[in-house]
This record gives C-alpha cells, structure tokens and sequence, in this order.
C-alpha cells in the first residue's frame, strides 16, 4: 500500500516549480549548472520536508561522502567522561565549527583501540578522519589497514604516506614555564604528569631547560581515586616544592582543590603552573598560570592539511602549533 505520509522527488519538484531532475541533482551533489539561489531552496525544501534521512543515504552513496570523523581515544583515564576533559571538548568545539566551514559533516566517536577506526570509515564512507589520543606506534598499523587520509591532532608520529601531524610546541612551552619559575624565584620545582614519555617527557625536559636545573618528576595515577590517595601518601614530598608544574590543566586545577582541603594555601605556600589555557584555568580562584595553546589556529591547520589530503594524497605534513605562557594569580615571587 503507498504511503501518503512518503515524500517524493516529484513532490518537492512540484512544490518548487522545477524539474524532478533540479531535485535530483542537488540530492547527488551535481550542482555545477544550477543556480545556487535554487541549489538553497531545494535543500531548504528538502529538510523542511523531512527528506533528510535520504539525503543523508546519497550521500554515503556517494564516492565522495562530505564527510569527516573524528575519533577521540575513550582511554579509561578518563574513567567513561571522555568528551568532559577540558581539551578534549575545546577541541570538538573548534574541529567542528572548520569542519562546516570546509563543506563537511562531521561525525563523532569515541574508540578504545584504534582499529575500531578502521571498520568506522568503510561503514561511513569517510572521507577523512581526525585522531585524537592514541599511542605513535599505533598510526602506521592504522596507515597500512585503511585507505583514506588522516590527521593526527594529537600526538606525533613521522608522517608517512597519507597522514599528516599536528602538534604543539611542548618542549617550548615546558620552557617558557621553567623560565618564569626561575624569575620568580623558584628552584625547588616538580613536576606531575601519569606518564614519562611523548609531549609530557617534552614539557617536562622543556621544564628543565628554563629553570637551568634539573626539576623533580612524580608519575601519578591516572584513575582519580587513585590520585587522591596518591597525592595524601605524598602530602610530605608535594610541600618539600614551592612551585609544581601539572602537564595539563585538568590535574594542575584537580591538585590545587586537594592541597587546599590539607590546609595549603595556593600560592603562598605553594606555587602551581598547568597546560592548556583551559577556560577553567582563569575560572578557579587563584587564576591558573598556565600555557595556552591556540585551539582555533589548530582546528584550522588539521581541517585545512585534511582537506588538502583528500584532494591531494601527497600533500603529508608535520606542523607545529606555537604555544604562549599565560600569567595568572597562582604563582609567588620568592626573590
């Protein structure tokens, strides 16, 4: 039996006074020889009429979907809040809003290993894809199982054919934050990160390299209740600095709030630097210090490398994100 709730090509072509073949070009993307003043009102008329999931069927037809998948490594430090973590949501924020700007769709997911990647692109047709989160030796086993381009956003890996890097300076930014302990007065300083190795070992040997010392380093948990008993077992070894640097925002921000419920007064008895130049970092009281990184001008840079890579296979790059020290409240000058 036909359904009269069903909308027809021919129904919107009546509707709009154009031909069904108007209708079905804009629905496949064949453009070129309409007006774009009709290409926008039979899409208007299109969504209006609920056609939307069989836009959305033609355009997975497609060999060219329009879209592009970001995929956010579900690791369990985030313990099942992954898309919560303050850089992890700044960077859907701006990913997203380049994404519709370059003429894409974007499609979001969350993956705790990396070949699940694989099976998500054919499944969606993608055209390229946005990695957020997972280890260097994962990317090239990613390369060799899967045929369209991607960027890693964060991370780095030696490009290889059709993948491209995008990182920040971390070496630069450790330094800029050893530097300014170092003006202030500081040469008892540790640093915190849940591991020793990639852009944390980078901001830490950055660390060292201003203060023209060799810092401190304590690997702490990554699962918060873990932490919490941590940081108590070590309340002795954590008052022994006057300034801590946190690799992240996220932990300096965390590390504040626990040292003020053991009675320590931030930052007269002790000084803290975080990483990110998180909107929380300038929310907590006393403002973070912090290095910021331009969340924007990255989102840009990986949509832009993106795009040339769906174009152009060759066009592989690394690319590395300036970062800038942000001065707030939580640091004191001892000199």
């Amino acid at each position: 039996m036909w359904d009269e709730n069903k909308v027809r090509i021919k129904d919107i072509a009546e509707e709009l006074g154009v031909s069904t073949a108007t209708v079905s070009n804009v629905l496949h993307g064949k453009t070129r020889k309409i007006s774009d003043r009709t290409v926008k009102k039979v899409e208007q008329k299109l969504e209006e009429r609920g056609y939307i999931p069989n836009m959305a069927a033609t355009l997975l037809a497609r060999n060219n979907s329009r879209i592009i998948g970001v995929i956010v490594n579900d690791h369990p430090k985030y313990e099942g809040h992954t898309f919560e973590d303050l850089f992890i949501s700044a960077a859907i924020n701006h990913l997203s809003d380049e994404i519709e700007l370059c003429g894409y769709f974007m499609m979001l997911k969350k993956a705790k290993k990396i070949s699940e990647i694989v099976r998500f692109a054919s499944m969606w047709n993608l055209d390229g894809v946005v990695i957020i989160g997972f280890c260097e030796d994962e990317y090239q086993d990613l390369r060799d199982h899967i045929r369209v381009p991607f960027v890693i956003y964060d991370g780095f890996a030696d490009v290889q054919n059709r993948f491209g890097n995008i990182t920040i300076d971390d070496f630069d930014g450790g330094r800029q934050v050893g530097e300014y302990l170092k003006s202030m007065g500081h040469n008892q300083v540790l640093c915190i990160a849940d591991n020793d190795v990639c852009m944390d070992l980078m901001r830490y040997k950055g660390l060292c390299e201003g203060l023209n010392l060799k810092a401190d380093f304590l690997k702490i948990p990554m699962e918060a209740d873990e932490r919490e008993e941590f940081y108590l077992s070590k309340l002795d070894e954590l008052k022994r600095h006057t300034a801590i640097f946190a690799v992240s925002d996220y932990y300096a921000i965390e590390l504040m709030r626990f040292l003020r419920r053991h009675g320590i007064i931030i930052p007269d008895e002790i000084s803290i630097v975080g990483f990110d130049g998180s909107r929380e970092a300038f929310d907590i009281t006393p403002k973070l210090t912090t290095v910021a990184q331009n969340n924007l001008l990255r989102a840009q840079t990986a949509i832009s490398l993106l795009v040339k890579m769906i174009n152009n296979n060759e066009a592989t790059e690394n690319l590395c994100i300036p970062v800038k020290l942000l001065i707030g409240e939580s640091v004191k000058e001892l000199n």
